[in-house]
C-alpha cells in the first residue's frame, strides 16, 4: 500500500495575512449581492438572519481551529476529515469543498460584472463581462503561481482598501437611517427567517478557508485562532451593521428590487441614497470590485491546496502533488483556475453557488464530529494549541444545527449534497481505495471495542509535533541546563549507562533506581525508545512529580542497543553515541512528546554528531542542545563589559525578568546557582530566557562561546 510523504511547507503567512485571507474570502457576494435575494425572503428580519448565520458558524469554526492547530497541513478540512473519519469521508470532504470553493470563486467573478456595468455604457454585452471574469482568473492564477507570500501581499492590500470603503459606508449610512423602514420587522414569519439563515450562511463559510493553507502559516497555534477570531468578528459586524444601514436608509423594496428585477447592486443603490447622487454608487461599486477581487484571489489560493493534499494522500493522481521550490502547487493552481473558467463559461454560478452552502453545512457538521473523534482517541500526540471550549456540547450543537438548517433550506440543496457525496464515494472505490492504507482516528476509538487501530496516525501526529516545535511555557532549556551528564567509560554497555542514569535520577525523584532502570530497559525492548542517527531517547512518565527531568549520556566509543519494534521483533542499532533519559509528569503527556520531538529535532540538524563527539566538557554538550535564541553564555573577565558583574550575588543582577542564570561553570566544576551565590572572575554563566530577554543581554554583553 502507498504511504503518505510530505515536503515541509515554507512558513510565510503571518497574523495579518491570516486575517486578510479569511476576511477576503468572506466579505464579497454575501454583502454586495446576496442581500437582494435574502431581503425578498425575510424582509427587515434579514438582519437577524445574518446574525444567526454568523453565530451558527462559531461551533464549527472553533472546532476547525482546534483541528488546524493540532494538524497544520495544507488541505484544511479535507485533511482533518481524512485523519479523523477515514479516507472515504476525506474524499467526500476534499472533492466537495474543492467544488464549493470553485463555485464561490466563479460566483464572485460573475457577480462583480453587475458592479462593473455601472462604469460602462448600457451597450456592454454579457460576453464582455465573461471575458473580464476569465481574464481575472488568469491574472490571479499567475499571482498565486508566484507563491503564497506574494498572493497574500496583494490580498492584504485589497482587504485594507475594502475595509476603508466599508467604514465610510457604515459610518455615514448610520446617519441617514429612517426608523420607519423597520416597521413590520417580522412580517415574513420565522420559517422564512430560518430558511434565509441557511441561504446567507455561505456568506460566512469562507472565513475558515485560510485553514487550507495552515501548513504555510507562521506560528499557527497563535496566528490561526487569533486571525480567525478577528475575521469572524469583523464579518459579523460588517454584515449585521451593514444590513441595518441598507434597510434603514433605503428600505427593503429598494434593496431587493431595481427596475422591476432583482437588484444586483444593492450596496451602490444605498450608497447613492446616502450621498444623494451617483458619487456614492460609484464609490461602493469600487469597494465591491475590491471585495470580489479579494475573494477570487483568496479562493484560488485556498482551492489549489485541496488537490495538493489529496494527491499526497493518493486520493488523486500523483502529478498534482508536485510543488516548486517555494512549496507552491503550480499544477493545482492551473487545474483549479481552469475549472473556474469552465464554470463561468457553461454554468450559472449565481444559482449553483447557493447549493454549495448546503454542502458546506454538512462538512461543518462532520468537522464538529471530527473533534469529538480526535479527543476520544486519547492519543497523546493529538496536541492542539487551541482547544475549543464547552466540549463536547459545543460540537454536538454545531453538528445538529448545521444538519437542521440543510433540511430547512429545501429538497434541492439536500439532493445536491447527496449527489456530491455519491460521486465522491464512487471515485474513492474506483480509484483510491486500493492505493491507501489509512483508517482514520475513529479506529482508535473502535480499538476499545476490539476493532482495528491505525498506528501510523500516531506517528504522523508526532512528526507534526516535531515541526510545530515547543510552546512558550515548555521548560526545554531549563531541563537541558539542569540535566546531569554522564560520559561513559570505555567498554560501557547500554545497560551500564542506564543503571548510572537511573541512580542519578533516583536521587532527585520519589522512585528507586532499580524501578527506573527496569522502566527504561523495558521501553527499549518493546520499541518505545526512539533511536535514530546515533541517538537514543529512553523516556518515562511518572505520577507524583511536578517537572520534567533529564540525564544526558555520551559514549564516544559507540553502543549497541537491542531495540524492539511494534510487531514484537528485535534488531540491533549500532554506534549509539548520545542517549537522553527523559522523565516527565504523568499528567502532561503532550508536553512530554513535545520535549522528545525537540530533542529529535536537534539530532536532525546538520553537523550535530560531529559537534557532540568533539565537545570537551559537559557544559559544551548542553549548549549544543540549547536553542540559540533562548540561551547565552557569559564569561566574567576584568577589563571587559562583564567586569561590573564580578563580586555581585546573583540576586543583585539586573538581568531581564524573563532570564535566569541556570548554571555556573567555575574552574572545571559546575556550581548550582542560588540567589546568594557570589560571582567570581573566570566564571562562565549559562543564562536561559525568552527571545526578547536573551536578545537584550546579547546586545549588552555579546555572544561568548564556551571555553573549556
Amino acid at each position: 500500500m502507498a504511504t503518505t510523504t510530505y515536503k515541509k511547507e515554507k512558513k510565510s503567512l503571518g497574523l495579518f495575512a491570516v486575517f486578510a485571507v479569511a476576511t477576503g474570502t468572506t466579505l464579497s457576494g454575501g454583502f454586495f449581492l446576496l442581500p437582494s435575494f435574502a431581503t425578498q425572503l425575510a424582509g427587515p428580519a434579514v438582519i437577524l438572519a445574518y446574525l444567526f448565520a454568523g453565530l451558527l458558524l462559531i461551533p464549527p469554526m472553533l472546532s476547525k481551529i482546534e483541528l488546524g492547530t493540532a494538524m497544520p497541513r495544507s488541505g484544511g478540512a479535507y485533511y482533518f476529515l481524512d485523519r479523523s473519519l477515514g479516507p472515504m469521508v476525506g474524499t467526500i470532504g476534499g472533492l466537495g469543498i474543492w467544488l464549493a470553493l470553485l463555485l464561490k470563486t466563479a460566483f464572485a467573478l460573475v457577480g462583480m460584472s453587475a458592479y462593473i456595468q455601472l462604469f460602462l455604457s448600457d451597450t456592454g454585452s454579457s460576453s464582455l463581462y465573461t471575458f473580464i471574469a476569465i481574464g481575472l482568473v488568469v491574472f490571479f492564477a499567475g499571482i498565486n503561481i508566484l507563491g503564497a507570500k506574494k498572493t497574500t501581499s496583494l490580498q492584504m492590500m485589497l482587504v485594507i482598501l475594502l475595509l476603508l470603503f466599508l467604514c465610510w459606508f457604515l459610518v455615514f449610512g448610520s446617519l441617514k437611517i429612517q426608523p420607519a423602514n423597520f416597521v413590520n420587522f417580522f412580517g415574513s414569519g420565522t420559517s422564512d427567517l430560518l430558511a434565509t439563515t441557511g441561504m446567507v450562511f455561505i456568506s460566512y463559510a469562507g472565513v475558515t478557508k485560510v485553514i487550507s493553507v495552515a501548513g504555510e502559516i507562521k506560528n499557527p497555534e497563535r496566528n490561526l485562532p487569533l486571525g480567525l477570531f478577528l475575521a469572524i468578528g469583523t464579518a459579523i459586524v460588517v454584515y449585521v451593521f451593514g444590513l441595518w444601514v441598507m434597510i434603514g436608509v433605503s428600505g427593503t423594496e429598494a434593496v431587493s428590487i431595481k427596475d422591476g428585477m432583482t437588484n444586483l447592486t444593492p450596496v451602490s443603490t444605498v450608497a447613492a441614497d446616502i450621498t444623494g447622487s451617483n458619487v456614492g454608487a460609484y464609490v461602493m461599486a469600487i469597494a465591491a470590485i475590491f471585495a470580489f477581487l479579494s475573494v477570487a484571489n483568496a479562493g484560488i489560493l485556498s482551492s489549489s491546496r485541496y488537490p495538493l493534499a489529496m494527491s499526497r494522500d493518493h486520493l488523486l493522481p500523483p502529478v498534482l502533488r508536485n510543488v516548486d521550490s517555494k512549496g507552491t502547487p503550480i499544477l493545482g493552481i492551473i487545474v483549479s483556475a481552469s475549472l473556474i473558467v469552465l464554470v463561468i463559461l457553461f454554468l450559472d454560478p449565481l444559482k449553483i453557488a447557493k447549493l454549495a452552502s448546503a454542502f458546506q453545512l454538512m462538512m461543518f457538521s462532520l468537522l464538529c464530529l471530527s473533534v469529538i473523534v480526535m479527543r476520544e482517541t486519547k492519543l497523546d500526540s493529538y496536541d492542539p494549541g487551541y482547544r475549543s471550549p464547552f466540549y463536547p456540547w459545543l460540537q454536538i450543537i454545531g453538528a445538529v444545527s448545521c444538519i437542521w438548517i440543510i433540511f430547512i433550506m429545501g429538497w434541492l440543496p439536500v439532493l445536491f449534497s447527496a449527489g456530491v457525496v455519491a460521486v465522491s464515494i464512487v471515485w474513492y472505490f474506483i480509484y483510491a481505495r486500493h492505493r491507501v492504507d489509512r483508517y482514520g482516528a475513529i479506529y482508535h476509538v473502535f480499538e476499545r471495542l476490539g476493532r482495528k487501530r491505525f498506528a501510523a496516525l500516531d506517528t504522523e501526529l508526532r512528526e507534526i509535533l516535531k515541526e510545530k516545535g515547543l510552546r512558550a511555557h515548555d521548560p526545554f532549556d531549563e531541563i537541558v541546563a539542569k540535566a546531569r551528564v554522564v560520559d561513559a567509560a570505555h567498554g560501557s554497555t547500554f545497560e551500564d549507562i542506564t543503571h548510572i542514569a537511573a541512580e542519578e535520577l533516583a536521587a532527585l525523584l520519589p522512585v528507586t533506581a532499580e524501578n527506573l532502570s527496569k522502566g527504561f530497559l523495558h521501553g527499549t525492548k518493546v520499541g518505545a525508545t526512539p533511536v535514530t542517527g546515533g541517538v537514543a531517547l529512553p523516556h518515562l512518565r511518572l505520577a507524583g512529580i511536578e517537572h520534567p527531568i533529564m540525564v544526558i549520556a555520551r559514549s564516544k566509543d559507540g553502543l549497541v542497543i537491542d531495540v524492539g519494534d511494534v510487531f514484537g521483533g528485535h534488531h540491533e542499532e549500532q554506534s549509539i553515541h548520545a542517549i537522553f533519559f527523559l522523565i516527565s509528569p504523568e499528567n502532561d503527556p503532550s508536553q512530554h512528546l513535545r520535549l522528545l520531538a525537540q530533542l529529535a529535532g536537534h539530532v536532525d540538524k546538520e553537523g550535530f554528531m560531529a559537534k557532540w563527539l568533539s565537545a570537551n566538557t559537559n557544559q559544551a554538550m548542553k549548549e549544543i542542545l540549547l536553542r540559540d535564541d533562548r540561551f547565552l553564555s557569559i564569561r566574567l573577565r576584568i577589563t571587559t563589559v562583564t567586569e561590573p558583574l564580578i563580586g555581585l550575588p546573583i540576586k543583585s543582577l539586573s538581568f531581564p525578568e524573563e532570564c535566569l542564570v541556570a548554571l555556573i561553570h567555575r574552574r572545571g566544576h559546575m556550581v548550582v546557582p542560588r540567589g546568594s551565590t557570589l560571582l567570581e572572575e573566570g566564571d562562565q554563566l549559562t543564562v536561559i530566557g525568552d527571545e526578547r530577554g536573551i536578545r537584550s543581554l546579547k546586545e549588552q554583553y555579546g555572544t561568548i562561546p564556551f571555553e573549556s
